[in-house]
């Protein structure tokens, strides 16, 4: 059977106090909101929902379900990932301060496991686990209101959490300040994580999880969008000029991220996410804790191929890594040069 989990006690302890103490504080009665809906409002990596020109709280809906995908790792390896809507990392959800977050989650997990939600944006116990919580082939129907601005990851907080999240159970949600962000021409969703893996056999490119890679935070995979190709012909596009906003979570469940645009200065750069105070200028690499994201904006000067990455340099042979393709006229006063067969540079006079 796949993914044997062996959690200390004291996990399954923790998490069992948590809900009782959570569901003991939780109302049922009914939330009344607006009847309004905001459509629309998810997307998959790398992809990002529009901006809404509307001004004034909303109900935004969203459908979870928890499943099971097989996913590419690199090196062709196959890992059988838990999922939220068969994707990892599951989609972008795009709100607004002081709307009101409705989700409904459905456990269509084969192997009987329990799921939730936790979102790091929600006031309330357990991010909202304990009133999310659906055994196989249930479903659960919850609502928050999201109070404060910025970009926050969510994931499934059942226990044993920790395997969840190094399964691939988490996502990111914008909560936009009211006034909305200053606008910018591309928007991408980027989302490191790590895997804890047997090593592939000749026998078999399939690999299982390993709890005991996860509890010596020996990753075999550090990747960026569960793995999936940022490169070659899937690589994301810009012009010369325009604003590039990259939305950048860090699931974790372990390792900081340092992330970094090789050939771009990144010029505004909200830390961990923050969207309230103003964003840092002109970073050259803006370290993402585990469980943590940040919003990084740069505009590229020339034409050309730009790698973005984990500057713990080591990890890009583990996967931690994509390409923004920008295309348009070139800037002989930005950037010149020659570069001879022998891979010499030298000056243009």
């Amino acid at each position: 059977m796949r993914h044997i989990i062996r959690p200390s006690q004291f996990a399954f302890a923790a998490f069992a106090a948590l809900v009782v103490t959570a569901a003991a504080a939780f109302s049922t009665g009914r939330v009344r909101v607006q009847a309004s809906t905001q459509p629309e409002a998810m997307a998959f990596a790398p992809n990002v929902p529009a901006a809404s020109a509307r001004r004034g709280p909303m109900v935004v809906h969203v459908d979870l379900e928890s499943t099971q995908t097989e996913i590419a790792l690199p090196g062709g390896a196959r890992y059988k990932a838990w999922t939220f809507n068969n994707h990892a990392p599951g989609p972008f959800i795009r709100t607004r301060v002081g709307d009101t977050l409705e989700v409904t989650i459905t456990n269509s997990d084969p192997t009987g496991m329990p799921h939730n939600l936790d979102f790091h944006a929600v006031s309330g116990p357990g991010g909202g686990g304990p009133v999310t919580t659906v055994v196989a082939g249930g479903h659960a129907t919850a609502r928050f209101k999201l109070l404060y601005p910025g970009l926050f990851v969510y994931h499934c907080g059942a226990a044993p959490v920790m395997v969840h999240l190094a399964n691939g159970m988490y996502g990111l949600l914008l909560v936009e300040p009211e006034e909305g962000l200053p606008p910018a021409d591309r928007e991408y969703y980027v989302m490191q994580s790590e895997f804890y893996t047997t090593a592939p056999t000749d026998g078999s490119n399939v690999v299982e999880y390993s709890h005991q890679d996860g509890l010596d935070e020996n990753p075999r995979y550090i990747v960026f969008n569960g793995g999936t190709p940022m490169i070659n012909d899937a690589a994301l596009t810009a012009n010369v000029g325009e604003r590039v906003r990259i939305y950048f979570g860090n699931a974790g469940p372990n390792k900081i991220s340092s992330f970094h645009v090789v050939g771009s200065v990144m010029d505004r750069v909200y830390r961990e996410g923050d969207l309230i105070s103003a964003p840092a200028r002109a970073l050259q690499t803006t370290l993402v804790p585990a469980g943590g994201a940040a919003v990084v904006e740069f505009v590229p000067q020339v034409p050309g191929q730009y790698a973005f990455l984990d500057h713990a340099i080591f990890r890009l042979e583990k996967g931690a890594m994509g390409m923004l393709k920008v295309e348009g006229v070139a800037k002989a006063d930005v950037y010149q040069g020659q570069t001879t067969a022998l891979g010499e540079h030298m000056s243009h006079h």
